[in-house]
């Protein structure tokens, strides 16, 4: 018989964890909202896109600046007429269970984004191909129809209706990723399981348990493996923001994605270099349901919106310096210049609640009559004292509001349809144009959460989306949006600034416009 000191073999176990540990660089990321899948065509959220962005990789991808670099593809040309790209793809990439990405994964996966039956969220975004818009409408059966072609397996040509300033940005986001035709042909909708799930960035899920959390290691099939530094990562589902600086605190957490406003103050002073407030490409708002009485009554819609003090929000209820919102495009935002404003913009605040009062009044609503709606939000600490905040500046119009919060997944799916009176969104940009903005106003589209319709604007997004001159493009965009803010499509609050804290030991973290930070450029001090 053979005798074991377990004190040794307690010591040695303990030696050897250490060992690996000093090895093992992983990271842990507070992620804020539950995804609802790992799927790129079926997400829609900047929770699931830190996900996705590590698993998955488009032939363009972001540098450490958000700027489109090679990808899986290695170069590109574009034609005179600026309508047709030809990708080369990277010899020898693989998928994650060693199987090369070719050409014909990204065909399958542009017309699997097309297919109506798919039901993507997100497929709008890449409608500049050609004929991806009549397809994902039933208009056109024969897939093969869609400008995404394999000439070969090392060689993908996509050709647009017209040129497209921002497409290379476009071919950045989630809905441009490929997919292993392999194994979604092989697994269904199963295909995302864990166990099941191949992916071709550096990184690929071990690990997903819904509500907690979603790991993930380094895919060593990945082209550019051997440059990335951290081992892996844990994406952890907490919406409590209080709760996750107190294990950011307790070192848990490497990286907040956001954090309890009211802290800003004691972070800077506790926490010093660590908190990330910078300006980026974002809007905070609030939808109608247009659809819906009262709310189809522009009248009440502009009141609502003239009696939210904006410029309290940012400097005093969050205390984090969000500049007030009073157009739908922010401006920085390239290929646009000035954005359009809501007329009534520079009106002392005393004026816009008088005038409020005035048009809910002509609408049949005051103190004697009230407006009773319901404000929809999702849970998050900020949110809820924006809501508040705001119900109490509609007090004064007559306005009775009903708070309701759910759990982001939840309160989007909901929104989407339609299952909202008053409702709280924000809008991340998924690539740097006014249209990326512009869209969530146009009919049809499932962001459009408040329903609003108008043929002339929708015509007017259609007539800029085919003007090749940027100069006029932007004129004509600047039209539609003035329509829009005029009709008060939307309550526009404020731009976002991101509000990330991260740990002096991550290096590697580079503040930018769409606030978008890929583990794969990071690593950790030793």
């Amino acid at each position: 018989m053979t005798y074991i000191n377990k004190k040794f073999l307690a010591s040695a176990l303990a030696g050897t964890l250490l060992a690996f540990s000093a090895h093992a660089a992983t990271i842990n990321i507070h992620n804020g909202g539950d995804p609802t899948s790992l799927d790129p065509q079926k997400i829609s959220g900047d929770w699931e896109n830190r996900i996705d962005g590590d698993i998955f990789e488009g032939l363009v991808t972001e540098d450490p600046k958000d700027n489109p670099i090679p990808g899986q593809a290695e170069s590109w040309k574009v034609s005179d007429d600026g309508k047709v790209y030809t990708f080369k793809l990277r010899d020898g990439i693989k998928w994650s269970d060693g199987q090369p990405v070719t050409a014909d994964d990204f065909v399958f996966a542009f017309q699997r984004l097309m297919d109506p039956k798919t039901a993507a969220n997100y497929a709008y975004l890449q409608f500049t191909i050609h004929n991806a818009e009549k397809i994902n409408k039933g208009e056109i059966k024969d897939f093969s129809q869609l400008g995404v072609k394999a000439l070969d397996p090392k060689t993908l040509e996509i050709t647009l209706d017209n040129p497209t300033p921002y497409f290379l940005n476009a071919l950045m986001h989630y809905t441009a990723y490929p997919l292993p035709k392999h194994v979604v042909e092989a697994k269904g909708d199963d295909w995302v399981k864990i166990g099941n799930i191949v992916t071709n960035g550096p990184y690929k899920p071990t690990e997903w348990v819904p509500g907690s959390h979603v790991t993930t290691v380094k895919n060593d099939q990945y082209w550019d493996a051997k440059d990335v530094k951290i081992d892996g990562a844990t994406f952890y589902t907490l919406e409590d923001q209080s709760a996750a600086l107190k294990r950011y605190r307790a070192g848990e957490f490497d990286i907040l994605t956001s954090f309890p406003a009211d802290q800003y103050e004691w972070i800077k002073k506790n926490l010093p270099g660590q908190a990330h407030v910078v300006p980026f490409l974002g809007t905070y708002y609030y939808v109608l349901n247009a659809t819906k009485p009262p709310f189809n009554d522009k009248r009440v819609r502009q009141a609502l919106s003239m009696a939210v003090n904006r410029e309290v929000i940012g400097p005093k209820i969050l205390g984090t310096g969000e500049l007030p919102m009073y157009s739908w495009v922010p401006p920085g935002t390239a290929h646009y210049g000035e954005p359009a404003y809501v007329s009534w913009k520079d009106e002392p605040y005393s004026q816009k609640v008088a005038d409020a009062k005035k048009l809910l009044a002509d609408a049949g609503f005051g103190p004697d009559h009230p407006l009773h709606a319901q404000l929809r939000y999702n849970t998050n600490d900020n949110h809820k004292k924006i809501a508040v905040a705001i119900a109490a500046m509609w007090k004064p119009l007559g306005v009775d509001v009903e708070l309701y919060n759910t759990e982001t997944k939840v309160h989007y799916d909901e929104m989407q349809r339609g299952q909202v009176e008053i409702g709280r969104a924000g809008w991340l940009a998924d690539y740097n144009d006014p249209i990326n903005f512009l869209n969530l106003l146009s009919t049809g589209v499932d962001m459009n959460y408040g329903r609003w319709s108008n043929a002339d604007y929708d015509k007017l997004i259609n007539q800029g989306n085919a003007e090749t001159d940027l100069t006029k493009r932007a004129a004509i965009y600047k039209q539609a949006e003035q329509l829009a803010l005029d009709d008060s499509a939307a309550i526009p609050i404020y731009y976002y600034v991101s509000q990330s804290i991260v740990s002096p030991k991550i290096e590697g973290y580079e503040d930018n416009v769409q606030d978008i930070h890929r583990t794969r450029w990071l690593s950790i001090k030793q």
